[in-house]
């Protein structure tokens, strides 16, 4: 696997729809089916890439986090600005900083192979530590749907420079 991009970045303003979660419950398919249809609503898009984000307690750590563990999780589109939010969709602040940006190939089935990699390989070896901020899955031209083998997307998680 690929060495990641280290980018900073300023905050995004996102629209979409929230729920929440865990890895077992694992309800993404439906929170993405409610928002699919109703994208098109949103105005003043970035771009038609999607946001798939994830918020977790500020008092969890790699350490103590489990299958069980709640989270909040977004599927969203990037805006210029919040004039007009859709009924039944919200505006999130995505925190800028400094992330580590990987490219997941393949079916959203394997990500699990991408993400032991970067949690089990990646950052125990390299000189940063996870940040306490949102984690997010861009898709943008080159996903061609979580079945789709050929299928990429950009993995983005948030780093600081280890102590």
């Amino acid at each position: 696997m690929q060495q990641p991009q280290i980018l900073t970045i300023p905050p995004k303003q996102l629209i979409g729809i929230r729920t929440t979660t865990t890895l077992s419950a694992n309800n993404a398919a439906s929170l993405w089916s409610s928002f699919m249809p109703r994208r098109k609503e949103i105005t003043n898009k970035v771009e038609p890439a999607l946001y798939s984000v994830q918020v977790y307690s500020e008092s969890i750590s790699m350490e103590n986090f489990t299958p069980a563990t709640p989270f909040e999780k977004w599927a969203a589109v990037e805006v210029t600005e919040i004039e007009h939010v859709p009924e039944g969709m919200e505006q999130y602040t995505l925190k800028g900083g400094m992330y580590a940006v990987f490219i997941h190939k393949g079916q959203a089935s394997n990500f699990h192979k991408t993400a032991q990699h970067i949690f089990g390989t990646w950052l125990p070896a390299s000189g940063y530590q996870l940040d306490n901020r949102p984690h997010f899955e861009v898709m943008g031209e080159k996903y061609l749907g979580h079945t789709h083998p050929d299928s990429e997307e950009e993995v983005w998680v948030p780093v600081k420079y280890k102590v």
